[in-house]
């Protein structure tokens, strides 16, 4: 009996870190020396390595982004669908646009409600929801809870978002 190919294979970076890459992509990944590069904004590691520029100036490319076809300059972004940054599996990444990965976000660390969209209204003492479209806010409502706010905002997310939509 032959044993099924893993779903995935590892790729050691530094710092401790490990990405998770597709099994046909393992070999031609393997061969750089990948590192593991922190990133504030989104609080997780990334993996990245040196590539030279054709006008022979160094910089680095993250995995995802080679993974994707994606070249330095380019304005397209990768989106890791499951949020781990470090998971470049085919089926966990997609393109996006810069609007589209925002939509994709988690919660933010100092979001008071534990809900993304919703916020504390002070004069009228209730929740608001609030949704992002191309860079604008756009205001959903007031409501009694912020279950209810976080509703409202899921059901508009599925709406103007798509398959986007960060509403778990």
């Amino acid at each position: 009996m032959t044993t099924p190919e893993p779903s995935y294979r590892t790729i050691q970076l530094t710092q401790g870190q490990i990405a998770l890459v597709s099994p046909h992509r393992f070999e031609e990944l393997n061969a750089h020396k990948w590192c593991a590069m922190w990133c504030k904004s989104t609080r997780s590691f990334y993996a990245i390595c040196g590539v030279k520029l054709p006008n022979g100036k160094w910089t680095s490319e993250r995995m995802h982004r080679r993974i994707l076809g994606l070249q330095h300059g380019e304005k397209l972004q990768g989106d890791h669908i499951n949020h781990d940054t470090l998971d470049n599996r085919d089926e966990n990444l997609r393109i996006a646009t810069p609007s589209e990965n925002q939509h994709n976000r988690v919660v933010p660390s100092n979001n008071k409600s534990g809900f993304k969209g919703v916020s504390w209204h002070n004069q009228r003492n209730k929740w608001r929801a609030d949704i992002q479209i191309s860079g604008k806010g756009k205001y959903l409502g007031l409501f009694s809870t912020p279950d209810a706010a976080f509703a409202a905002y899921c059901m508009a997310a599925k709406q103007l978002h798509g398959d986007f939509a960060k509403t778990a």
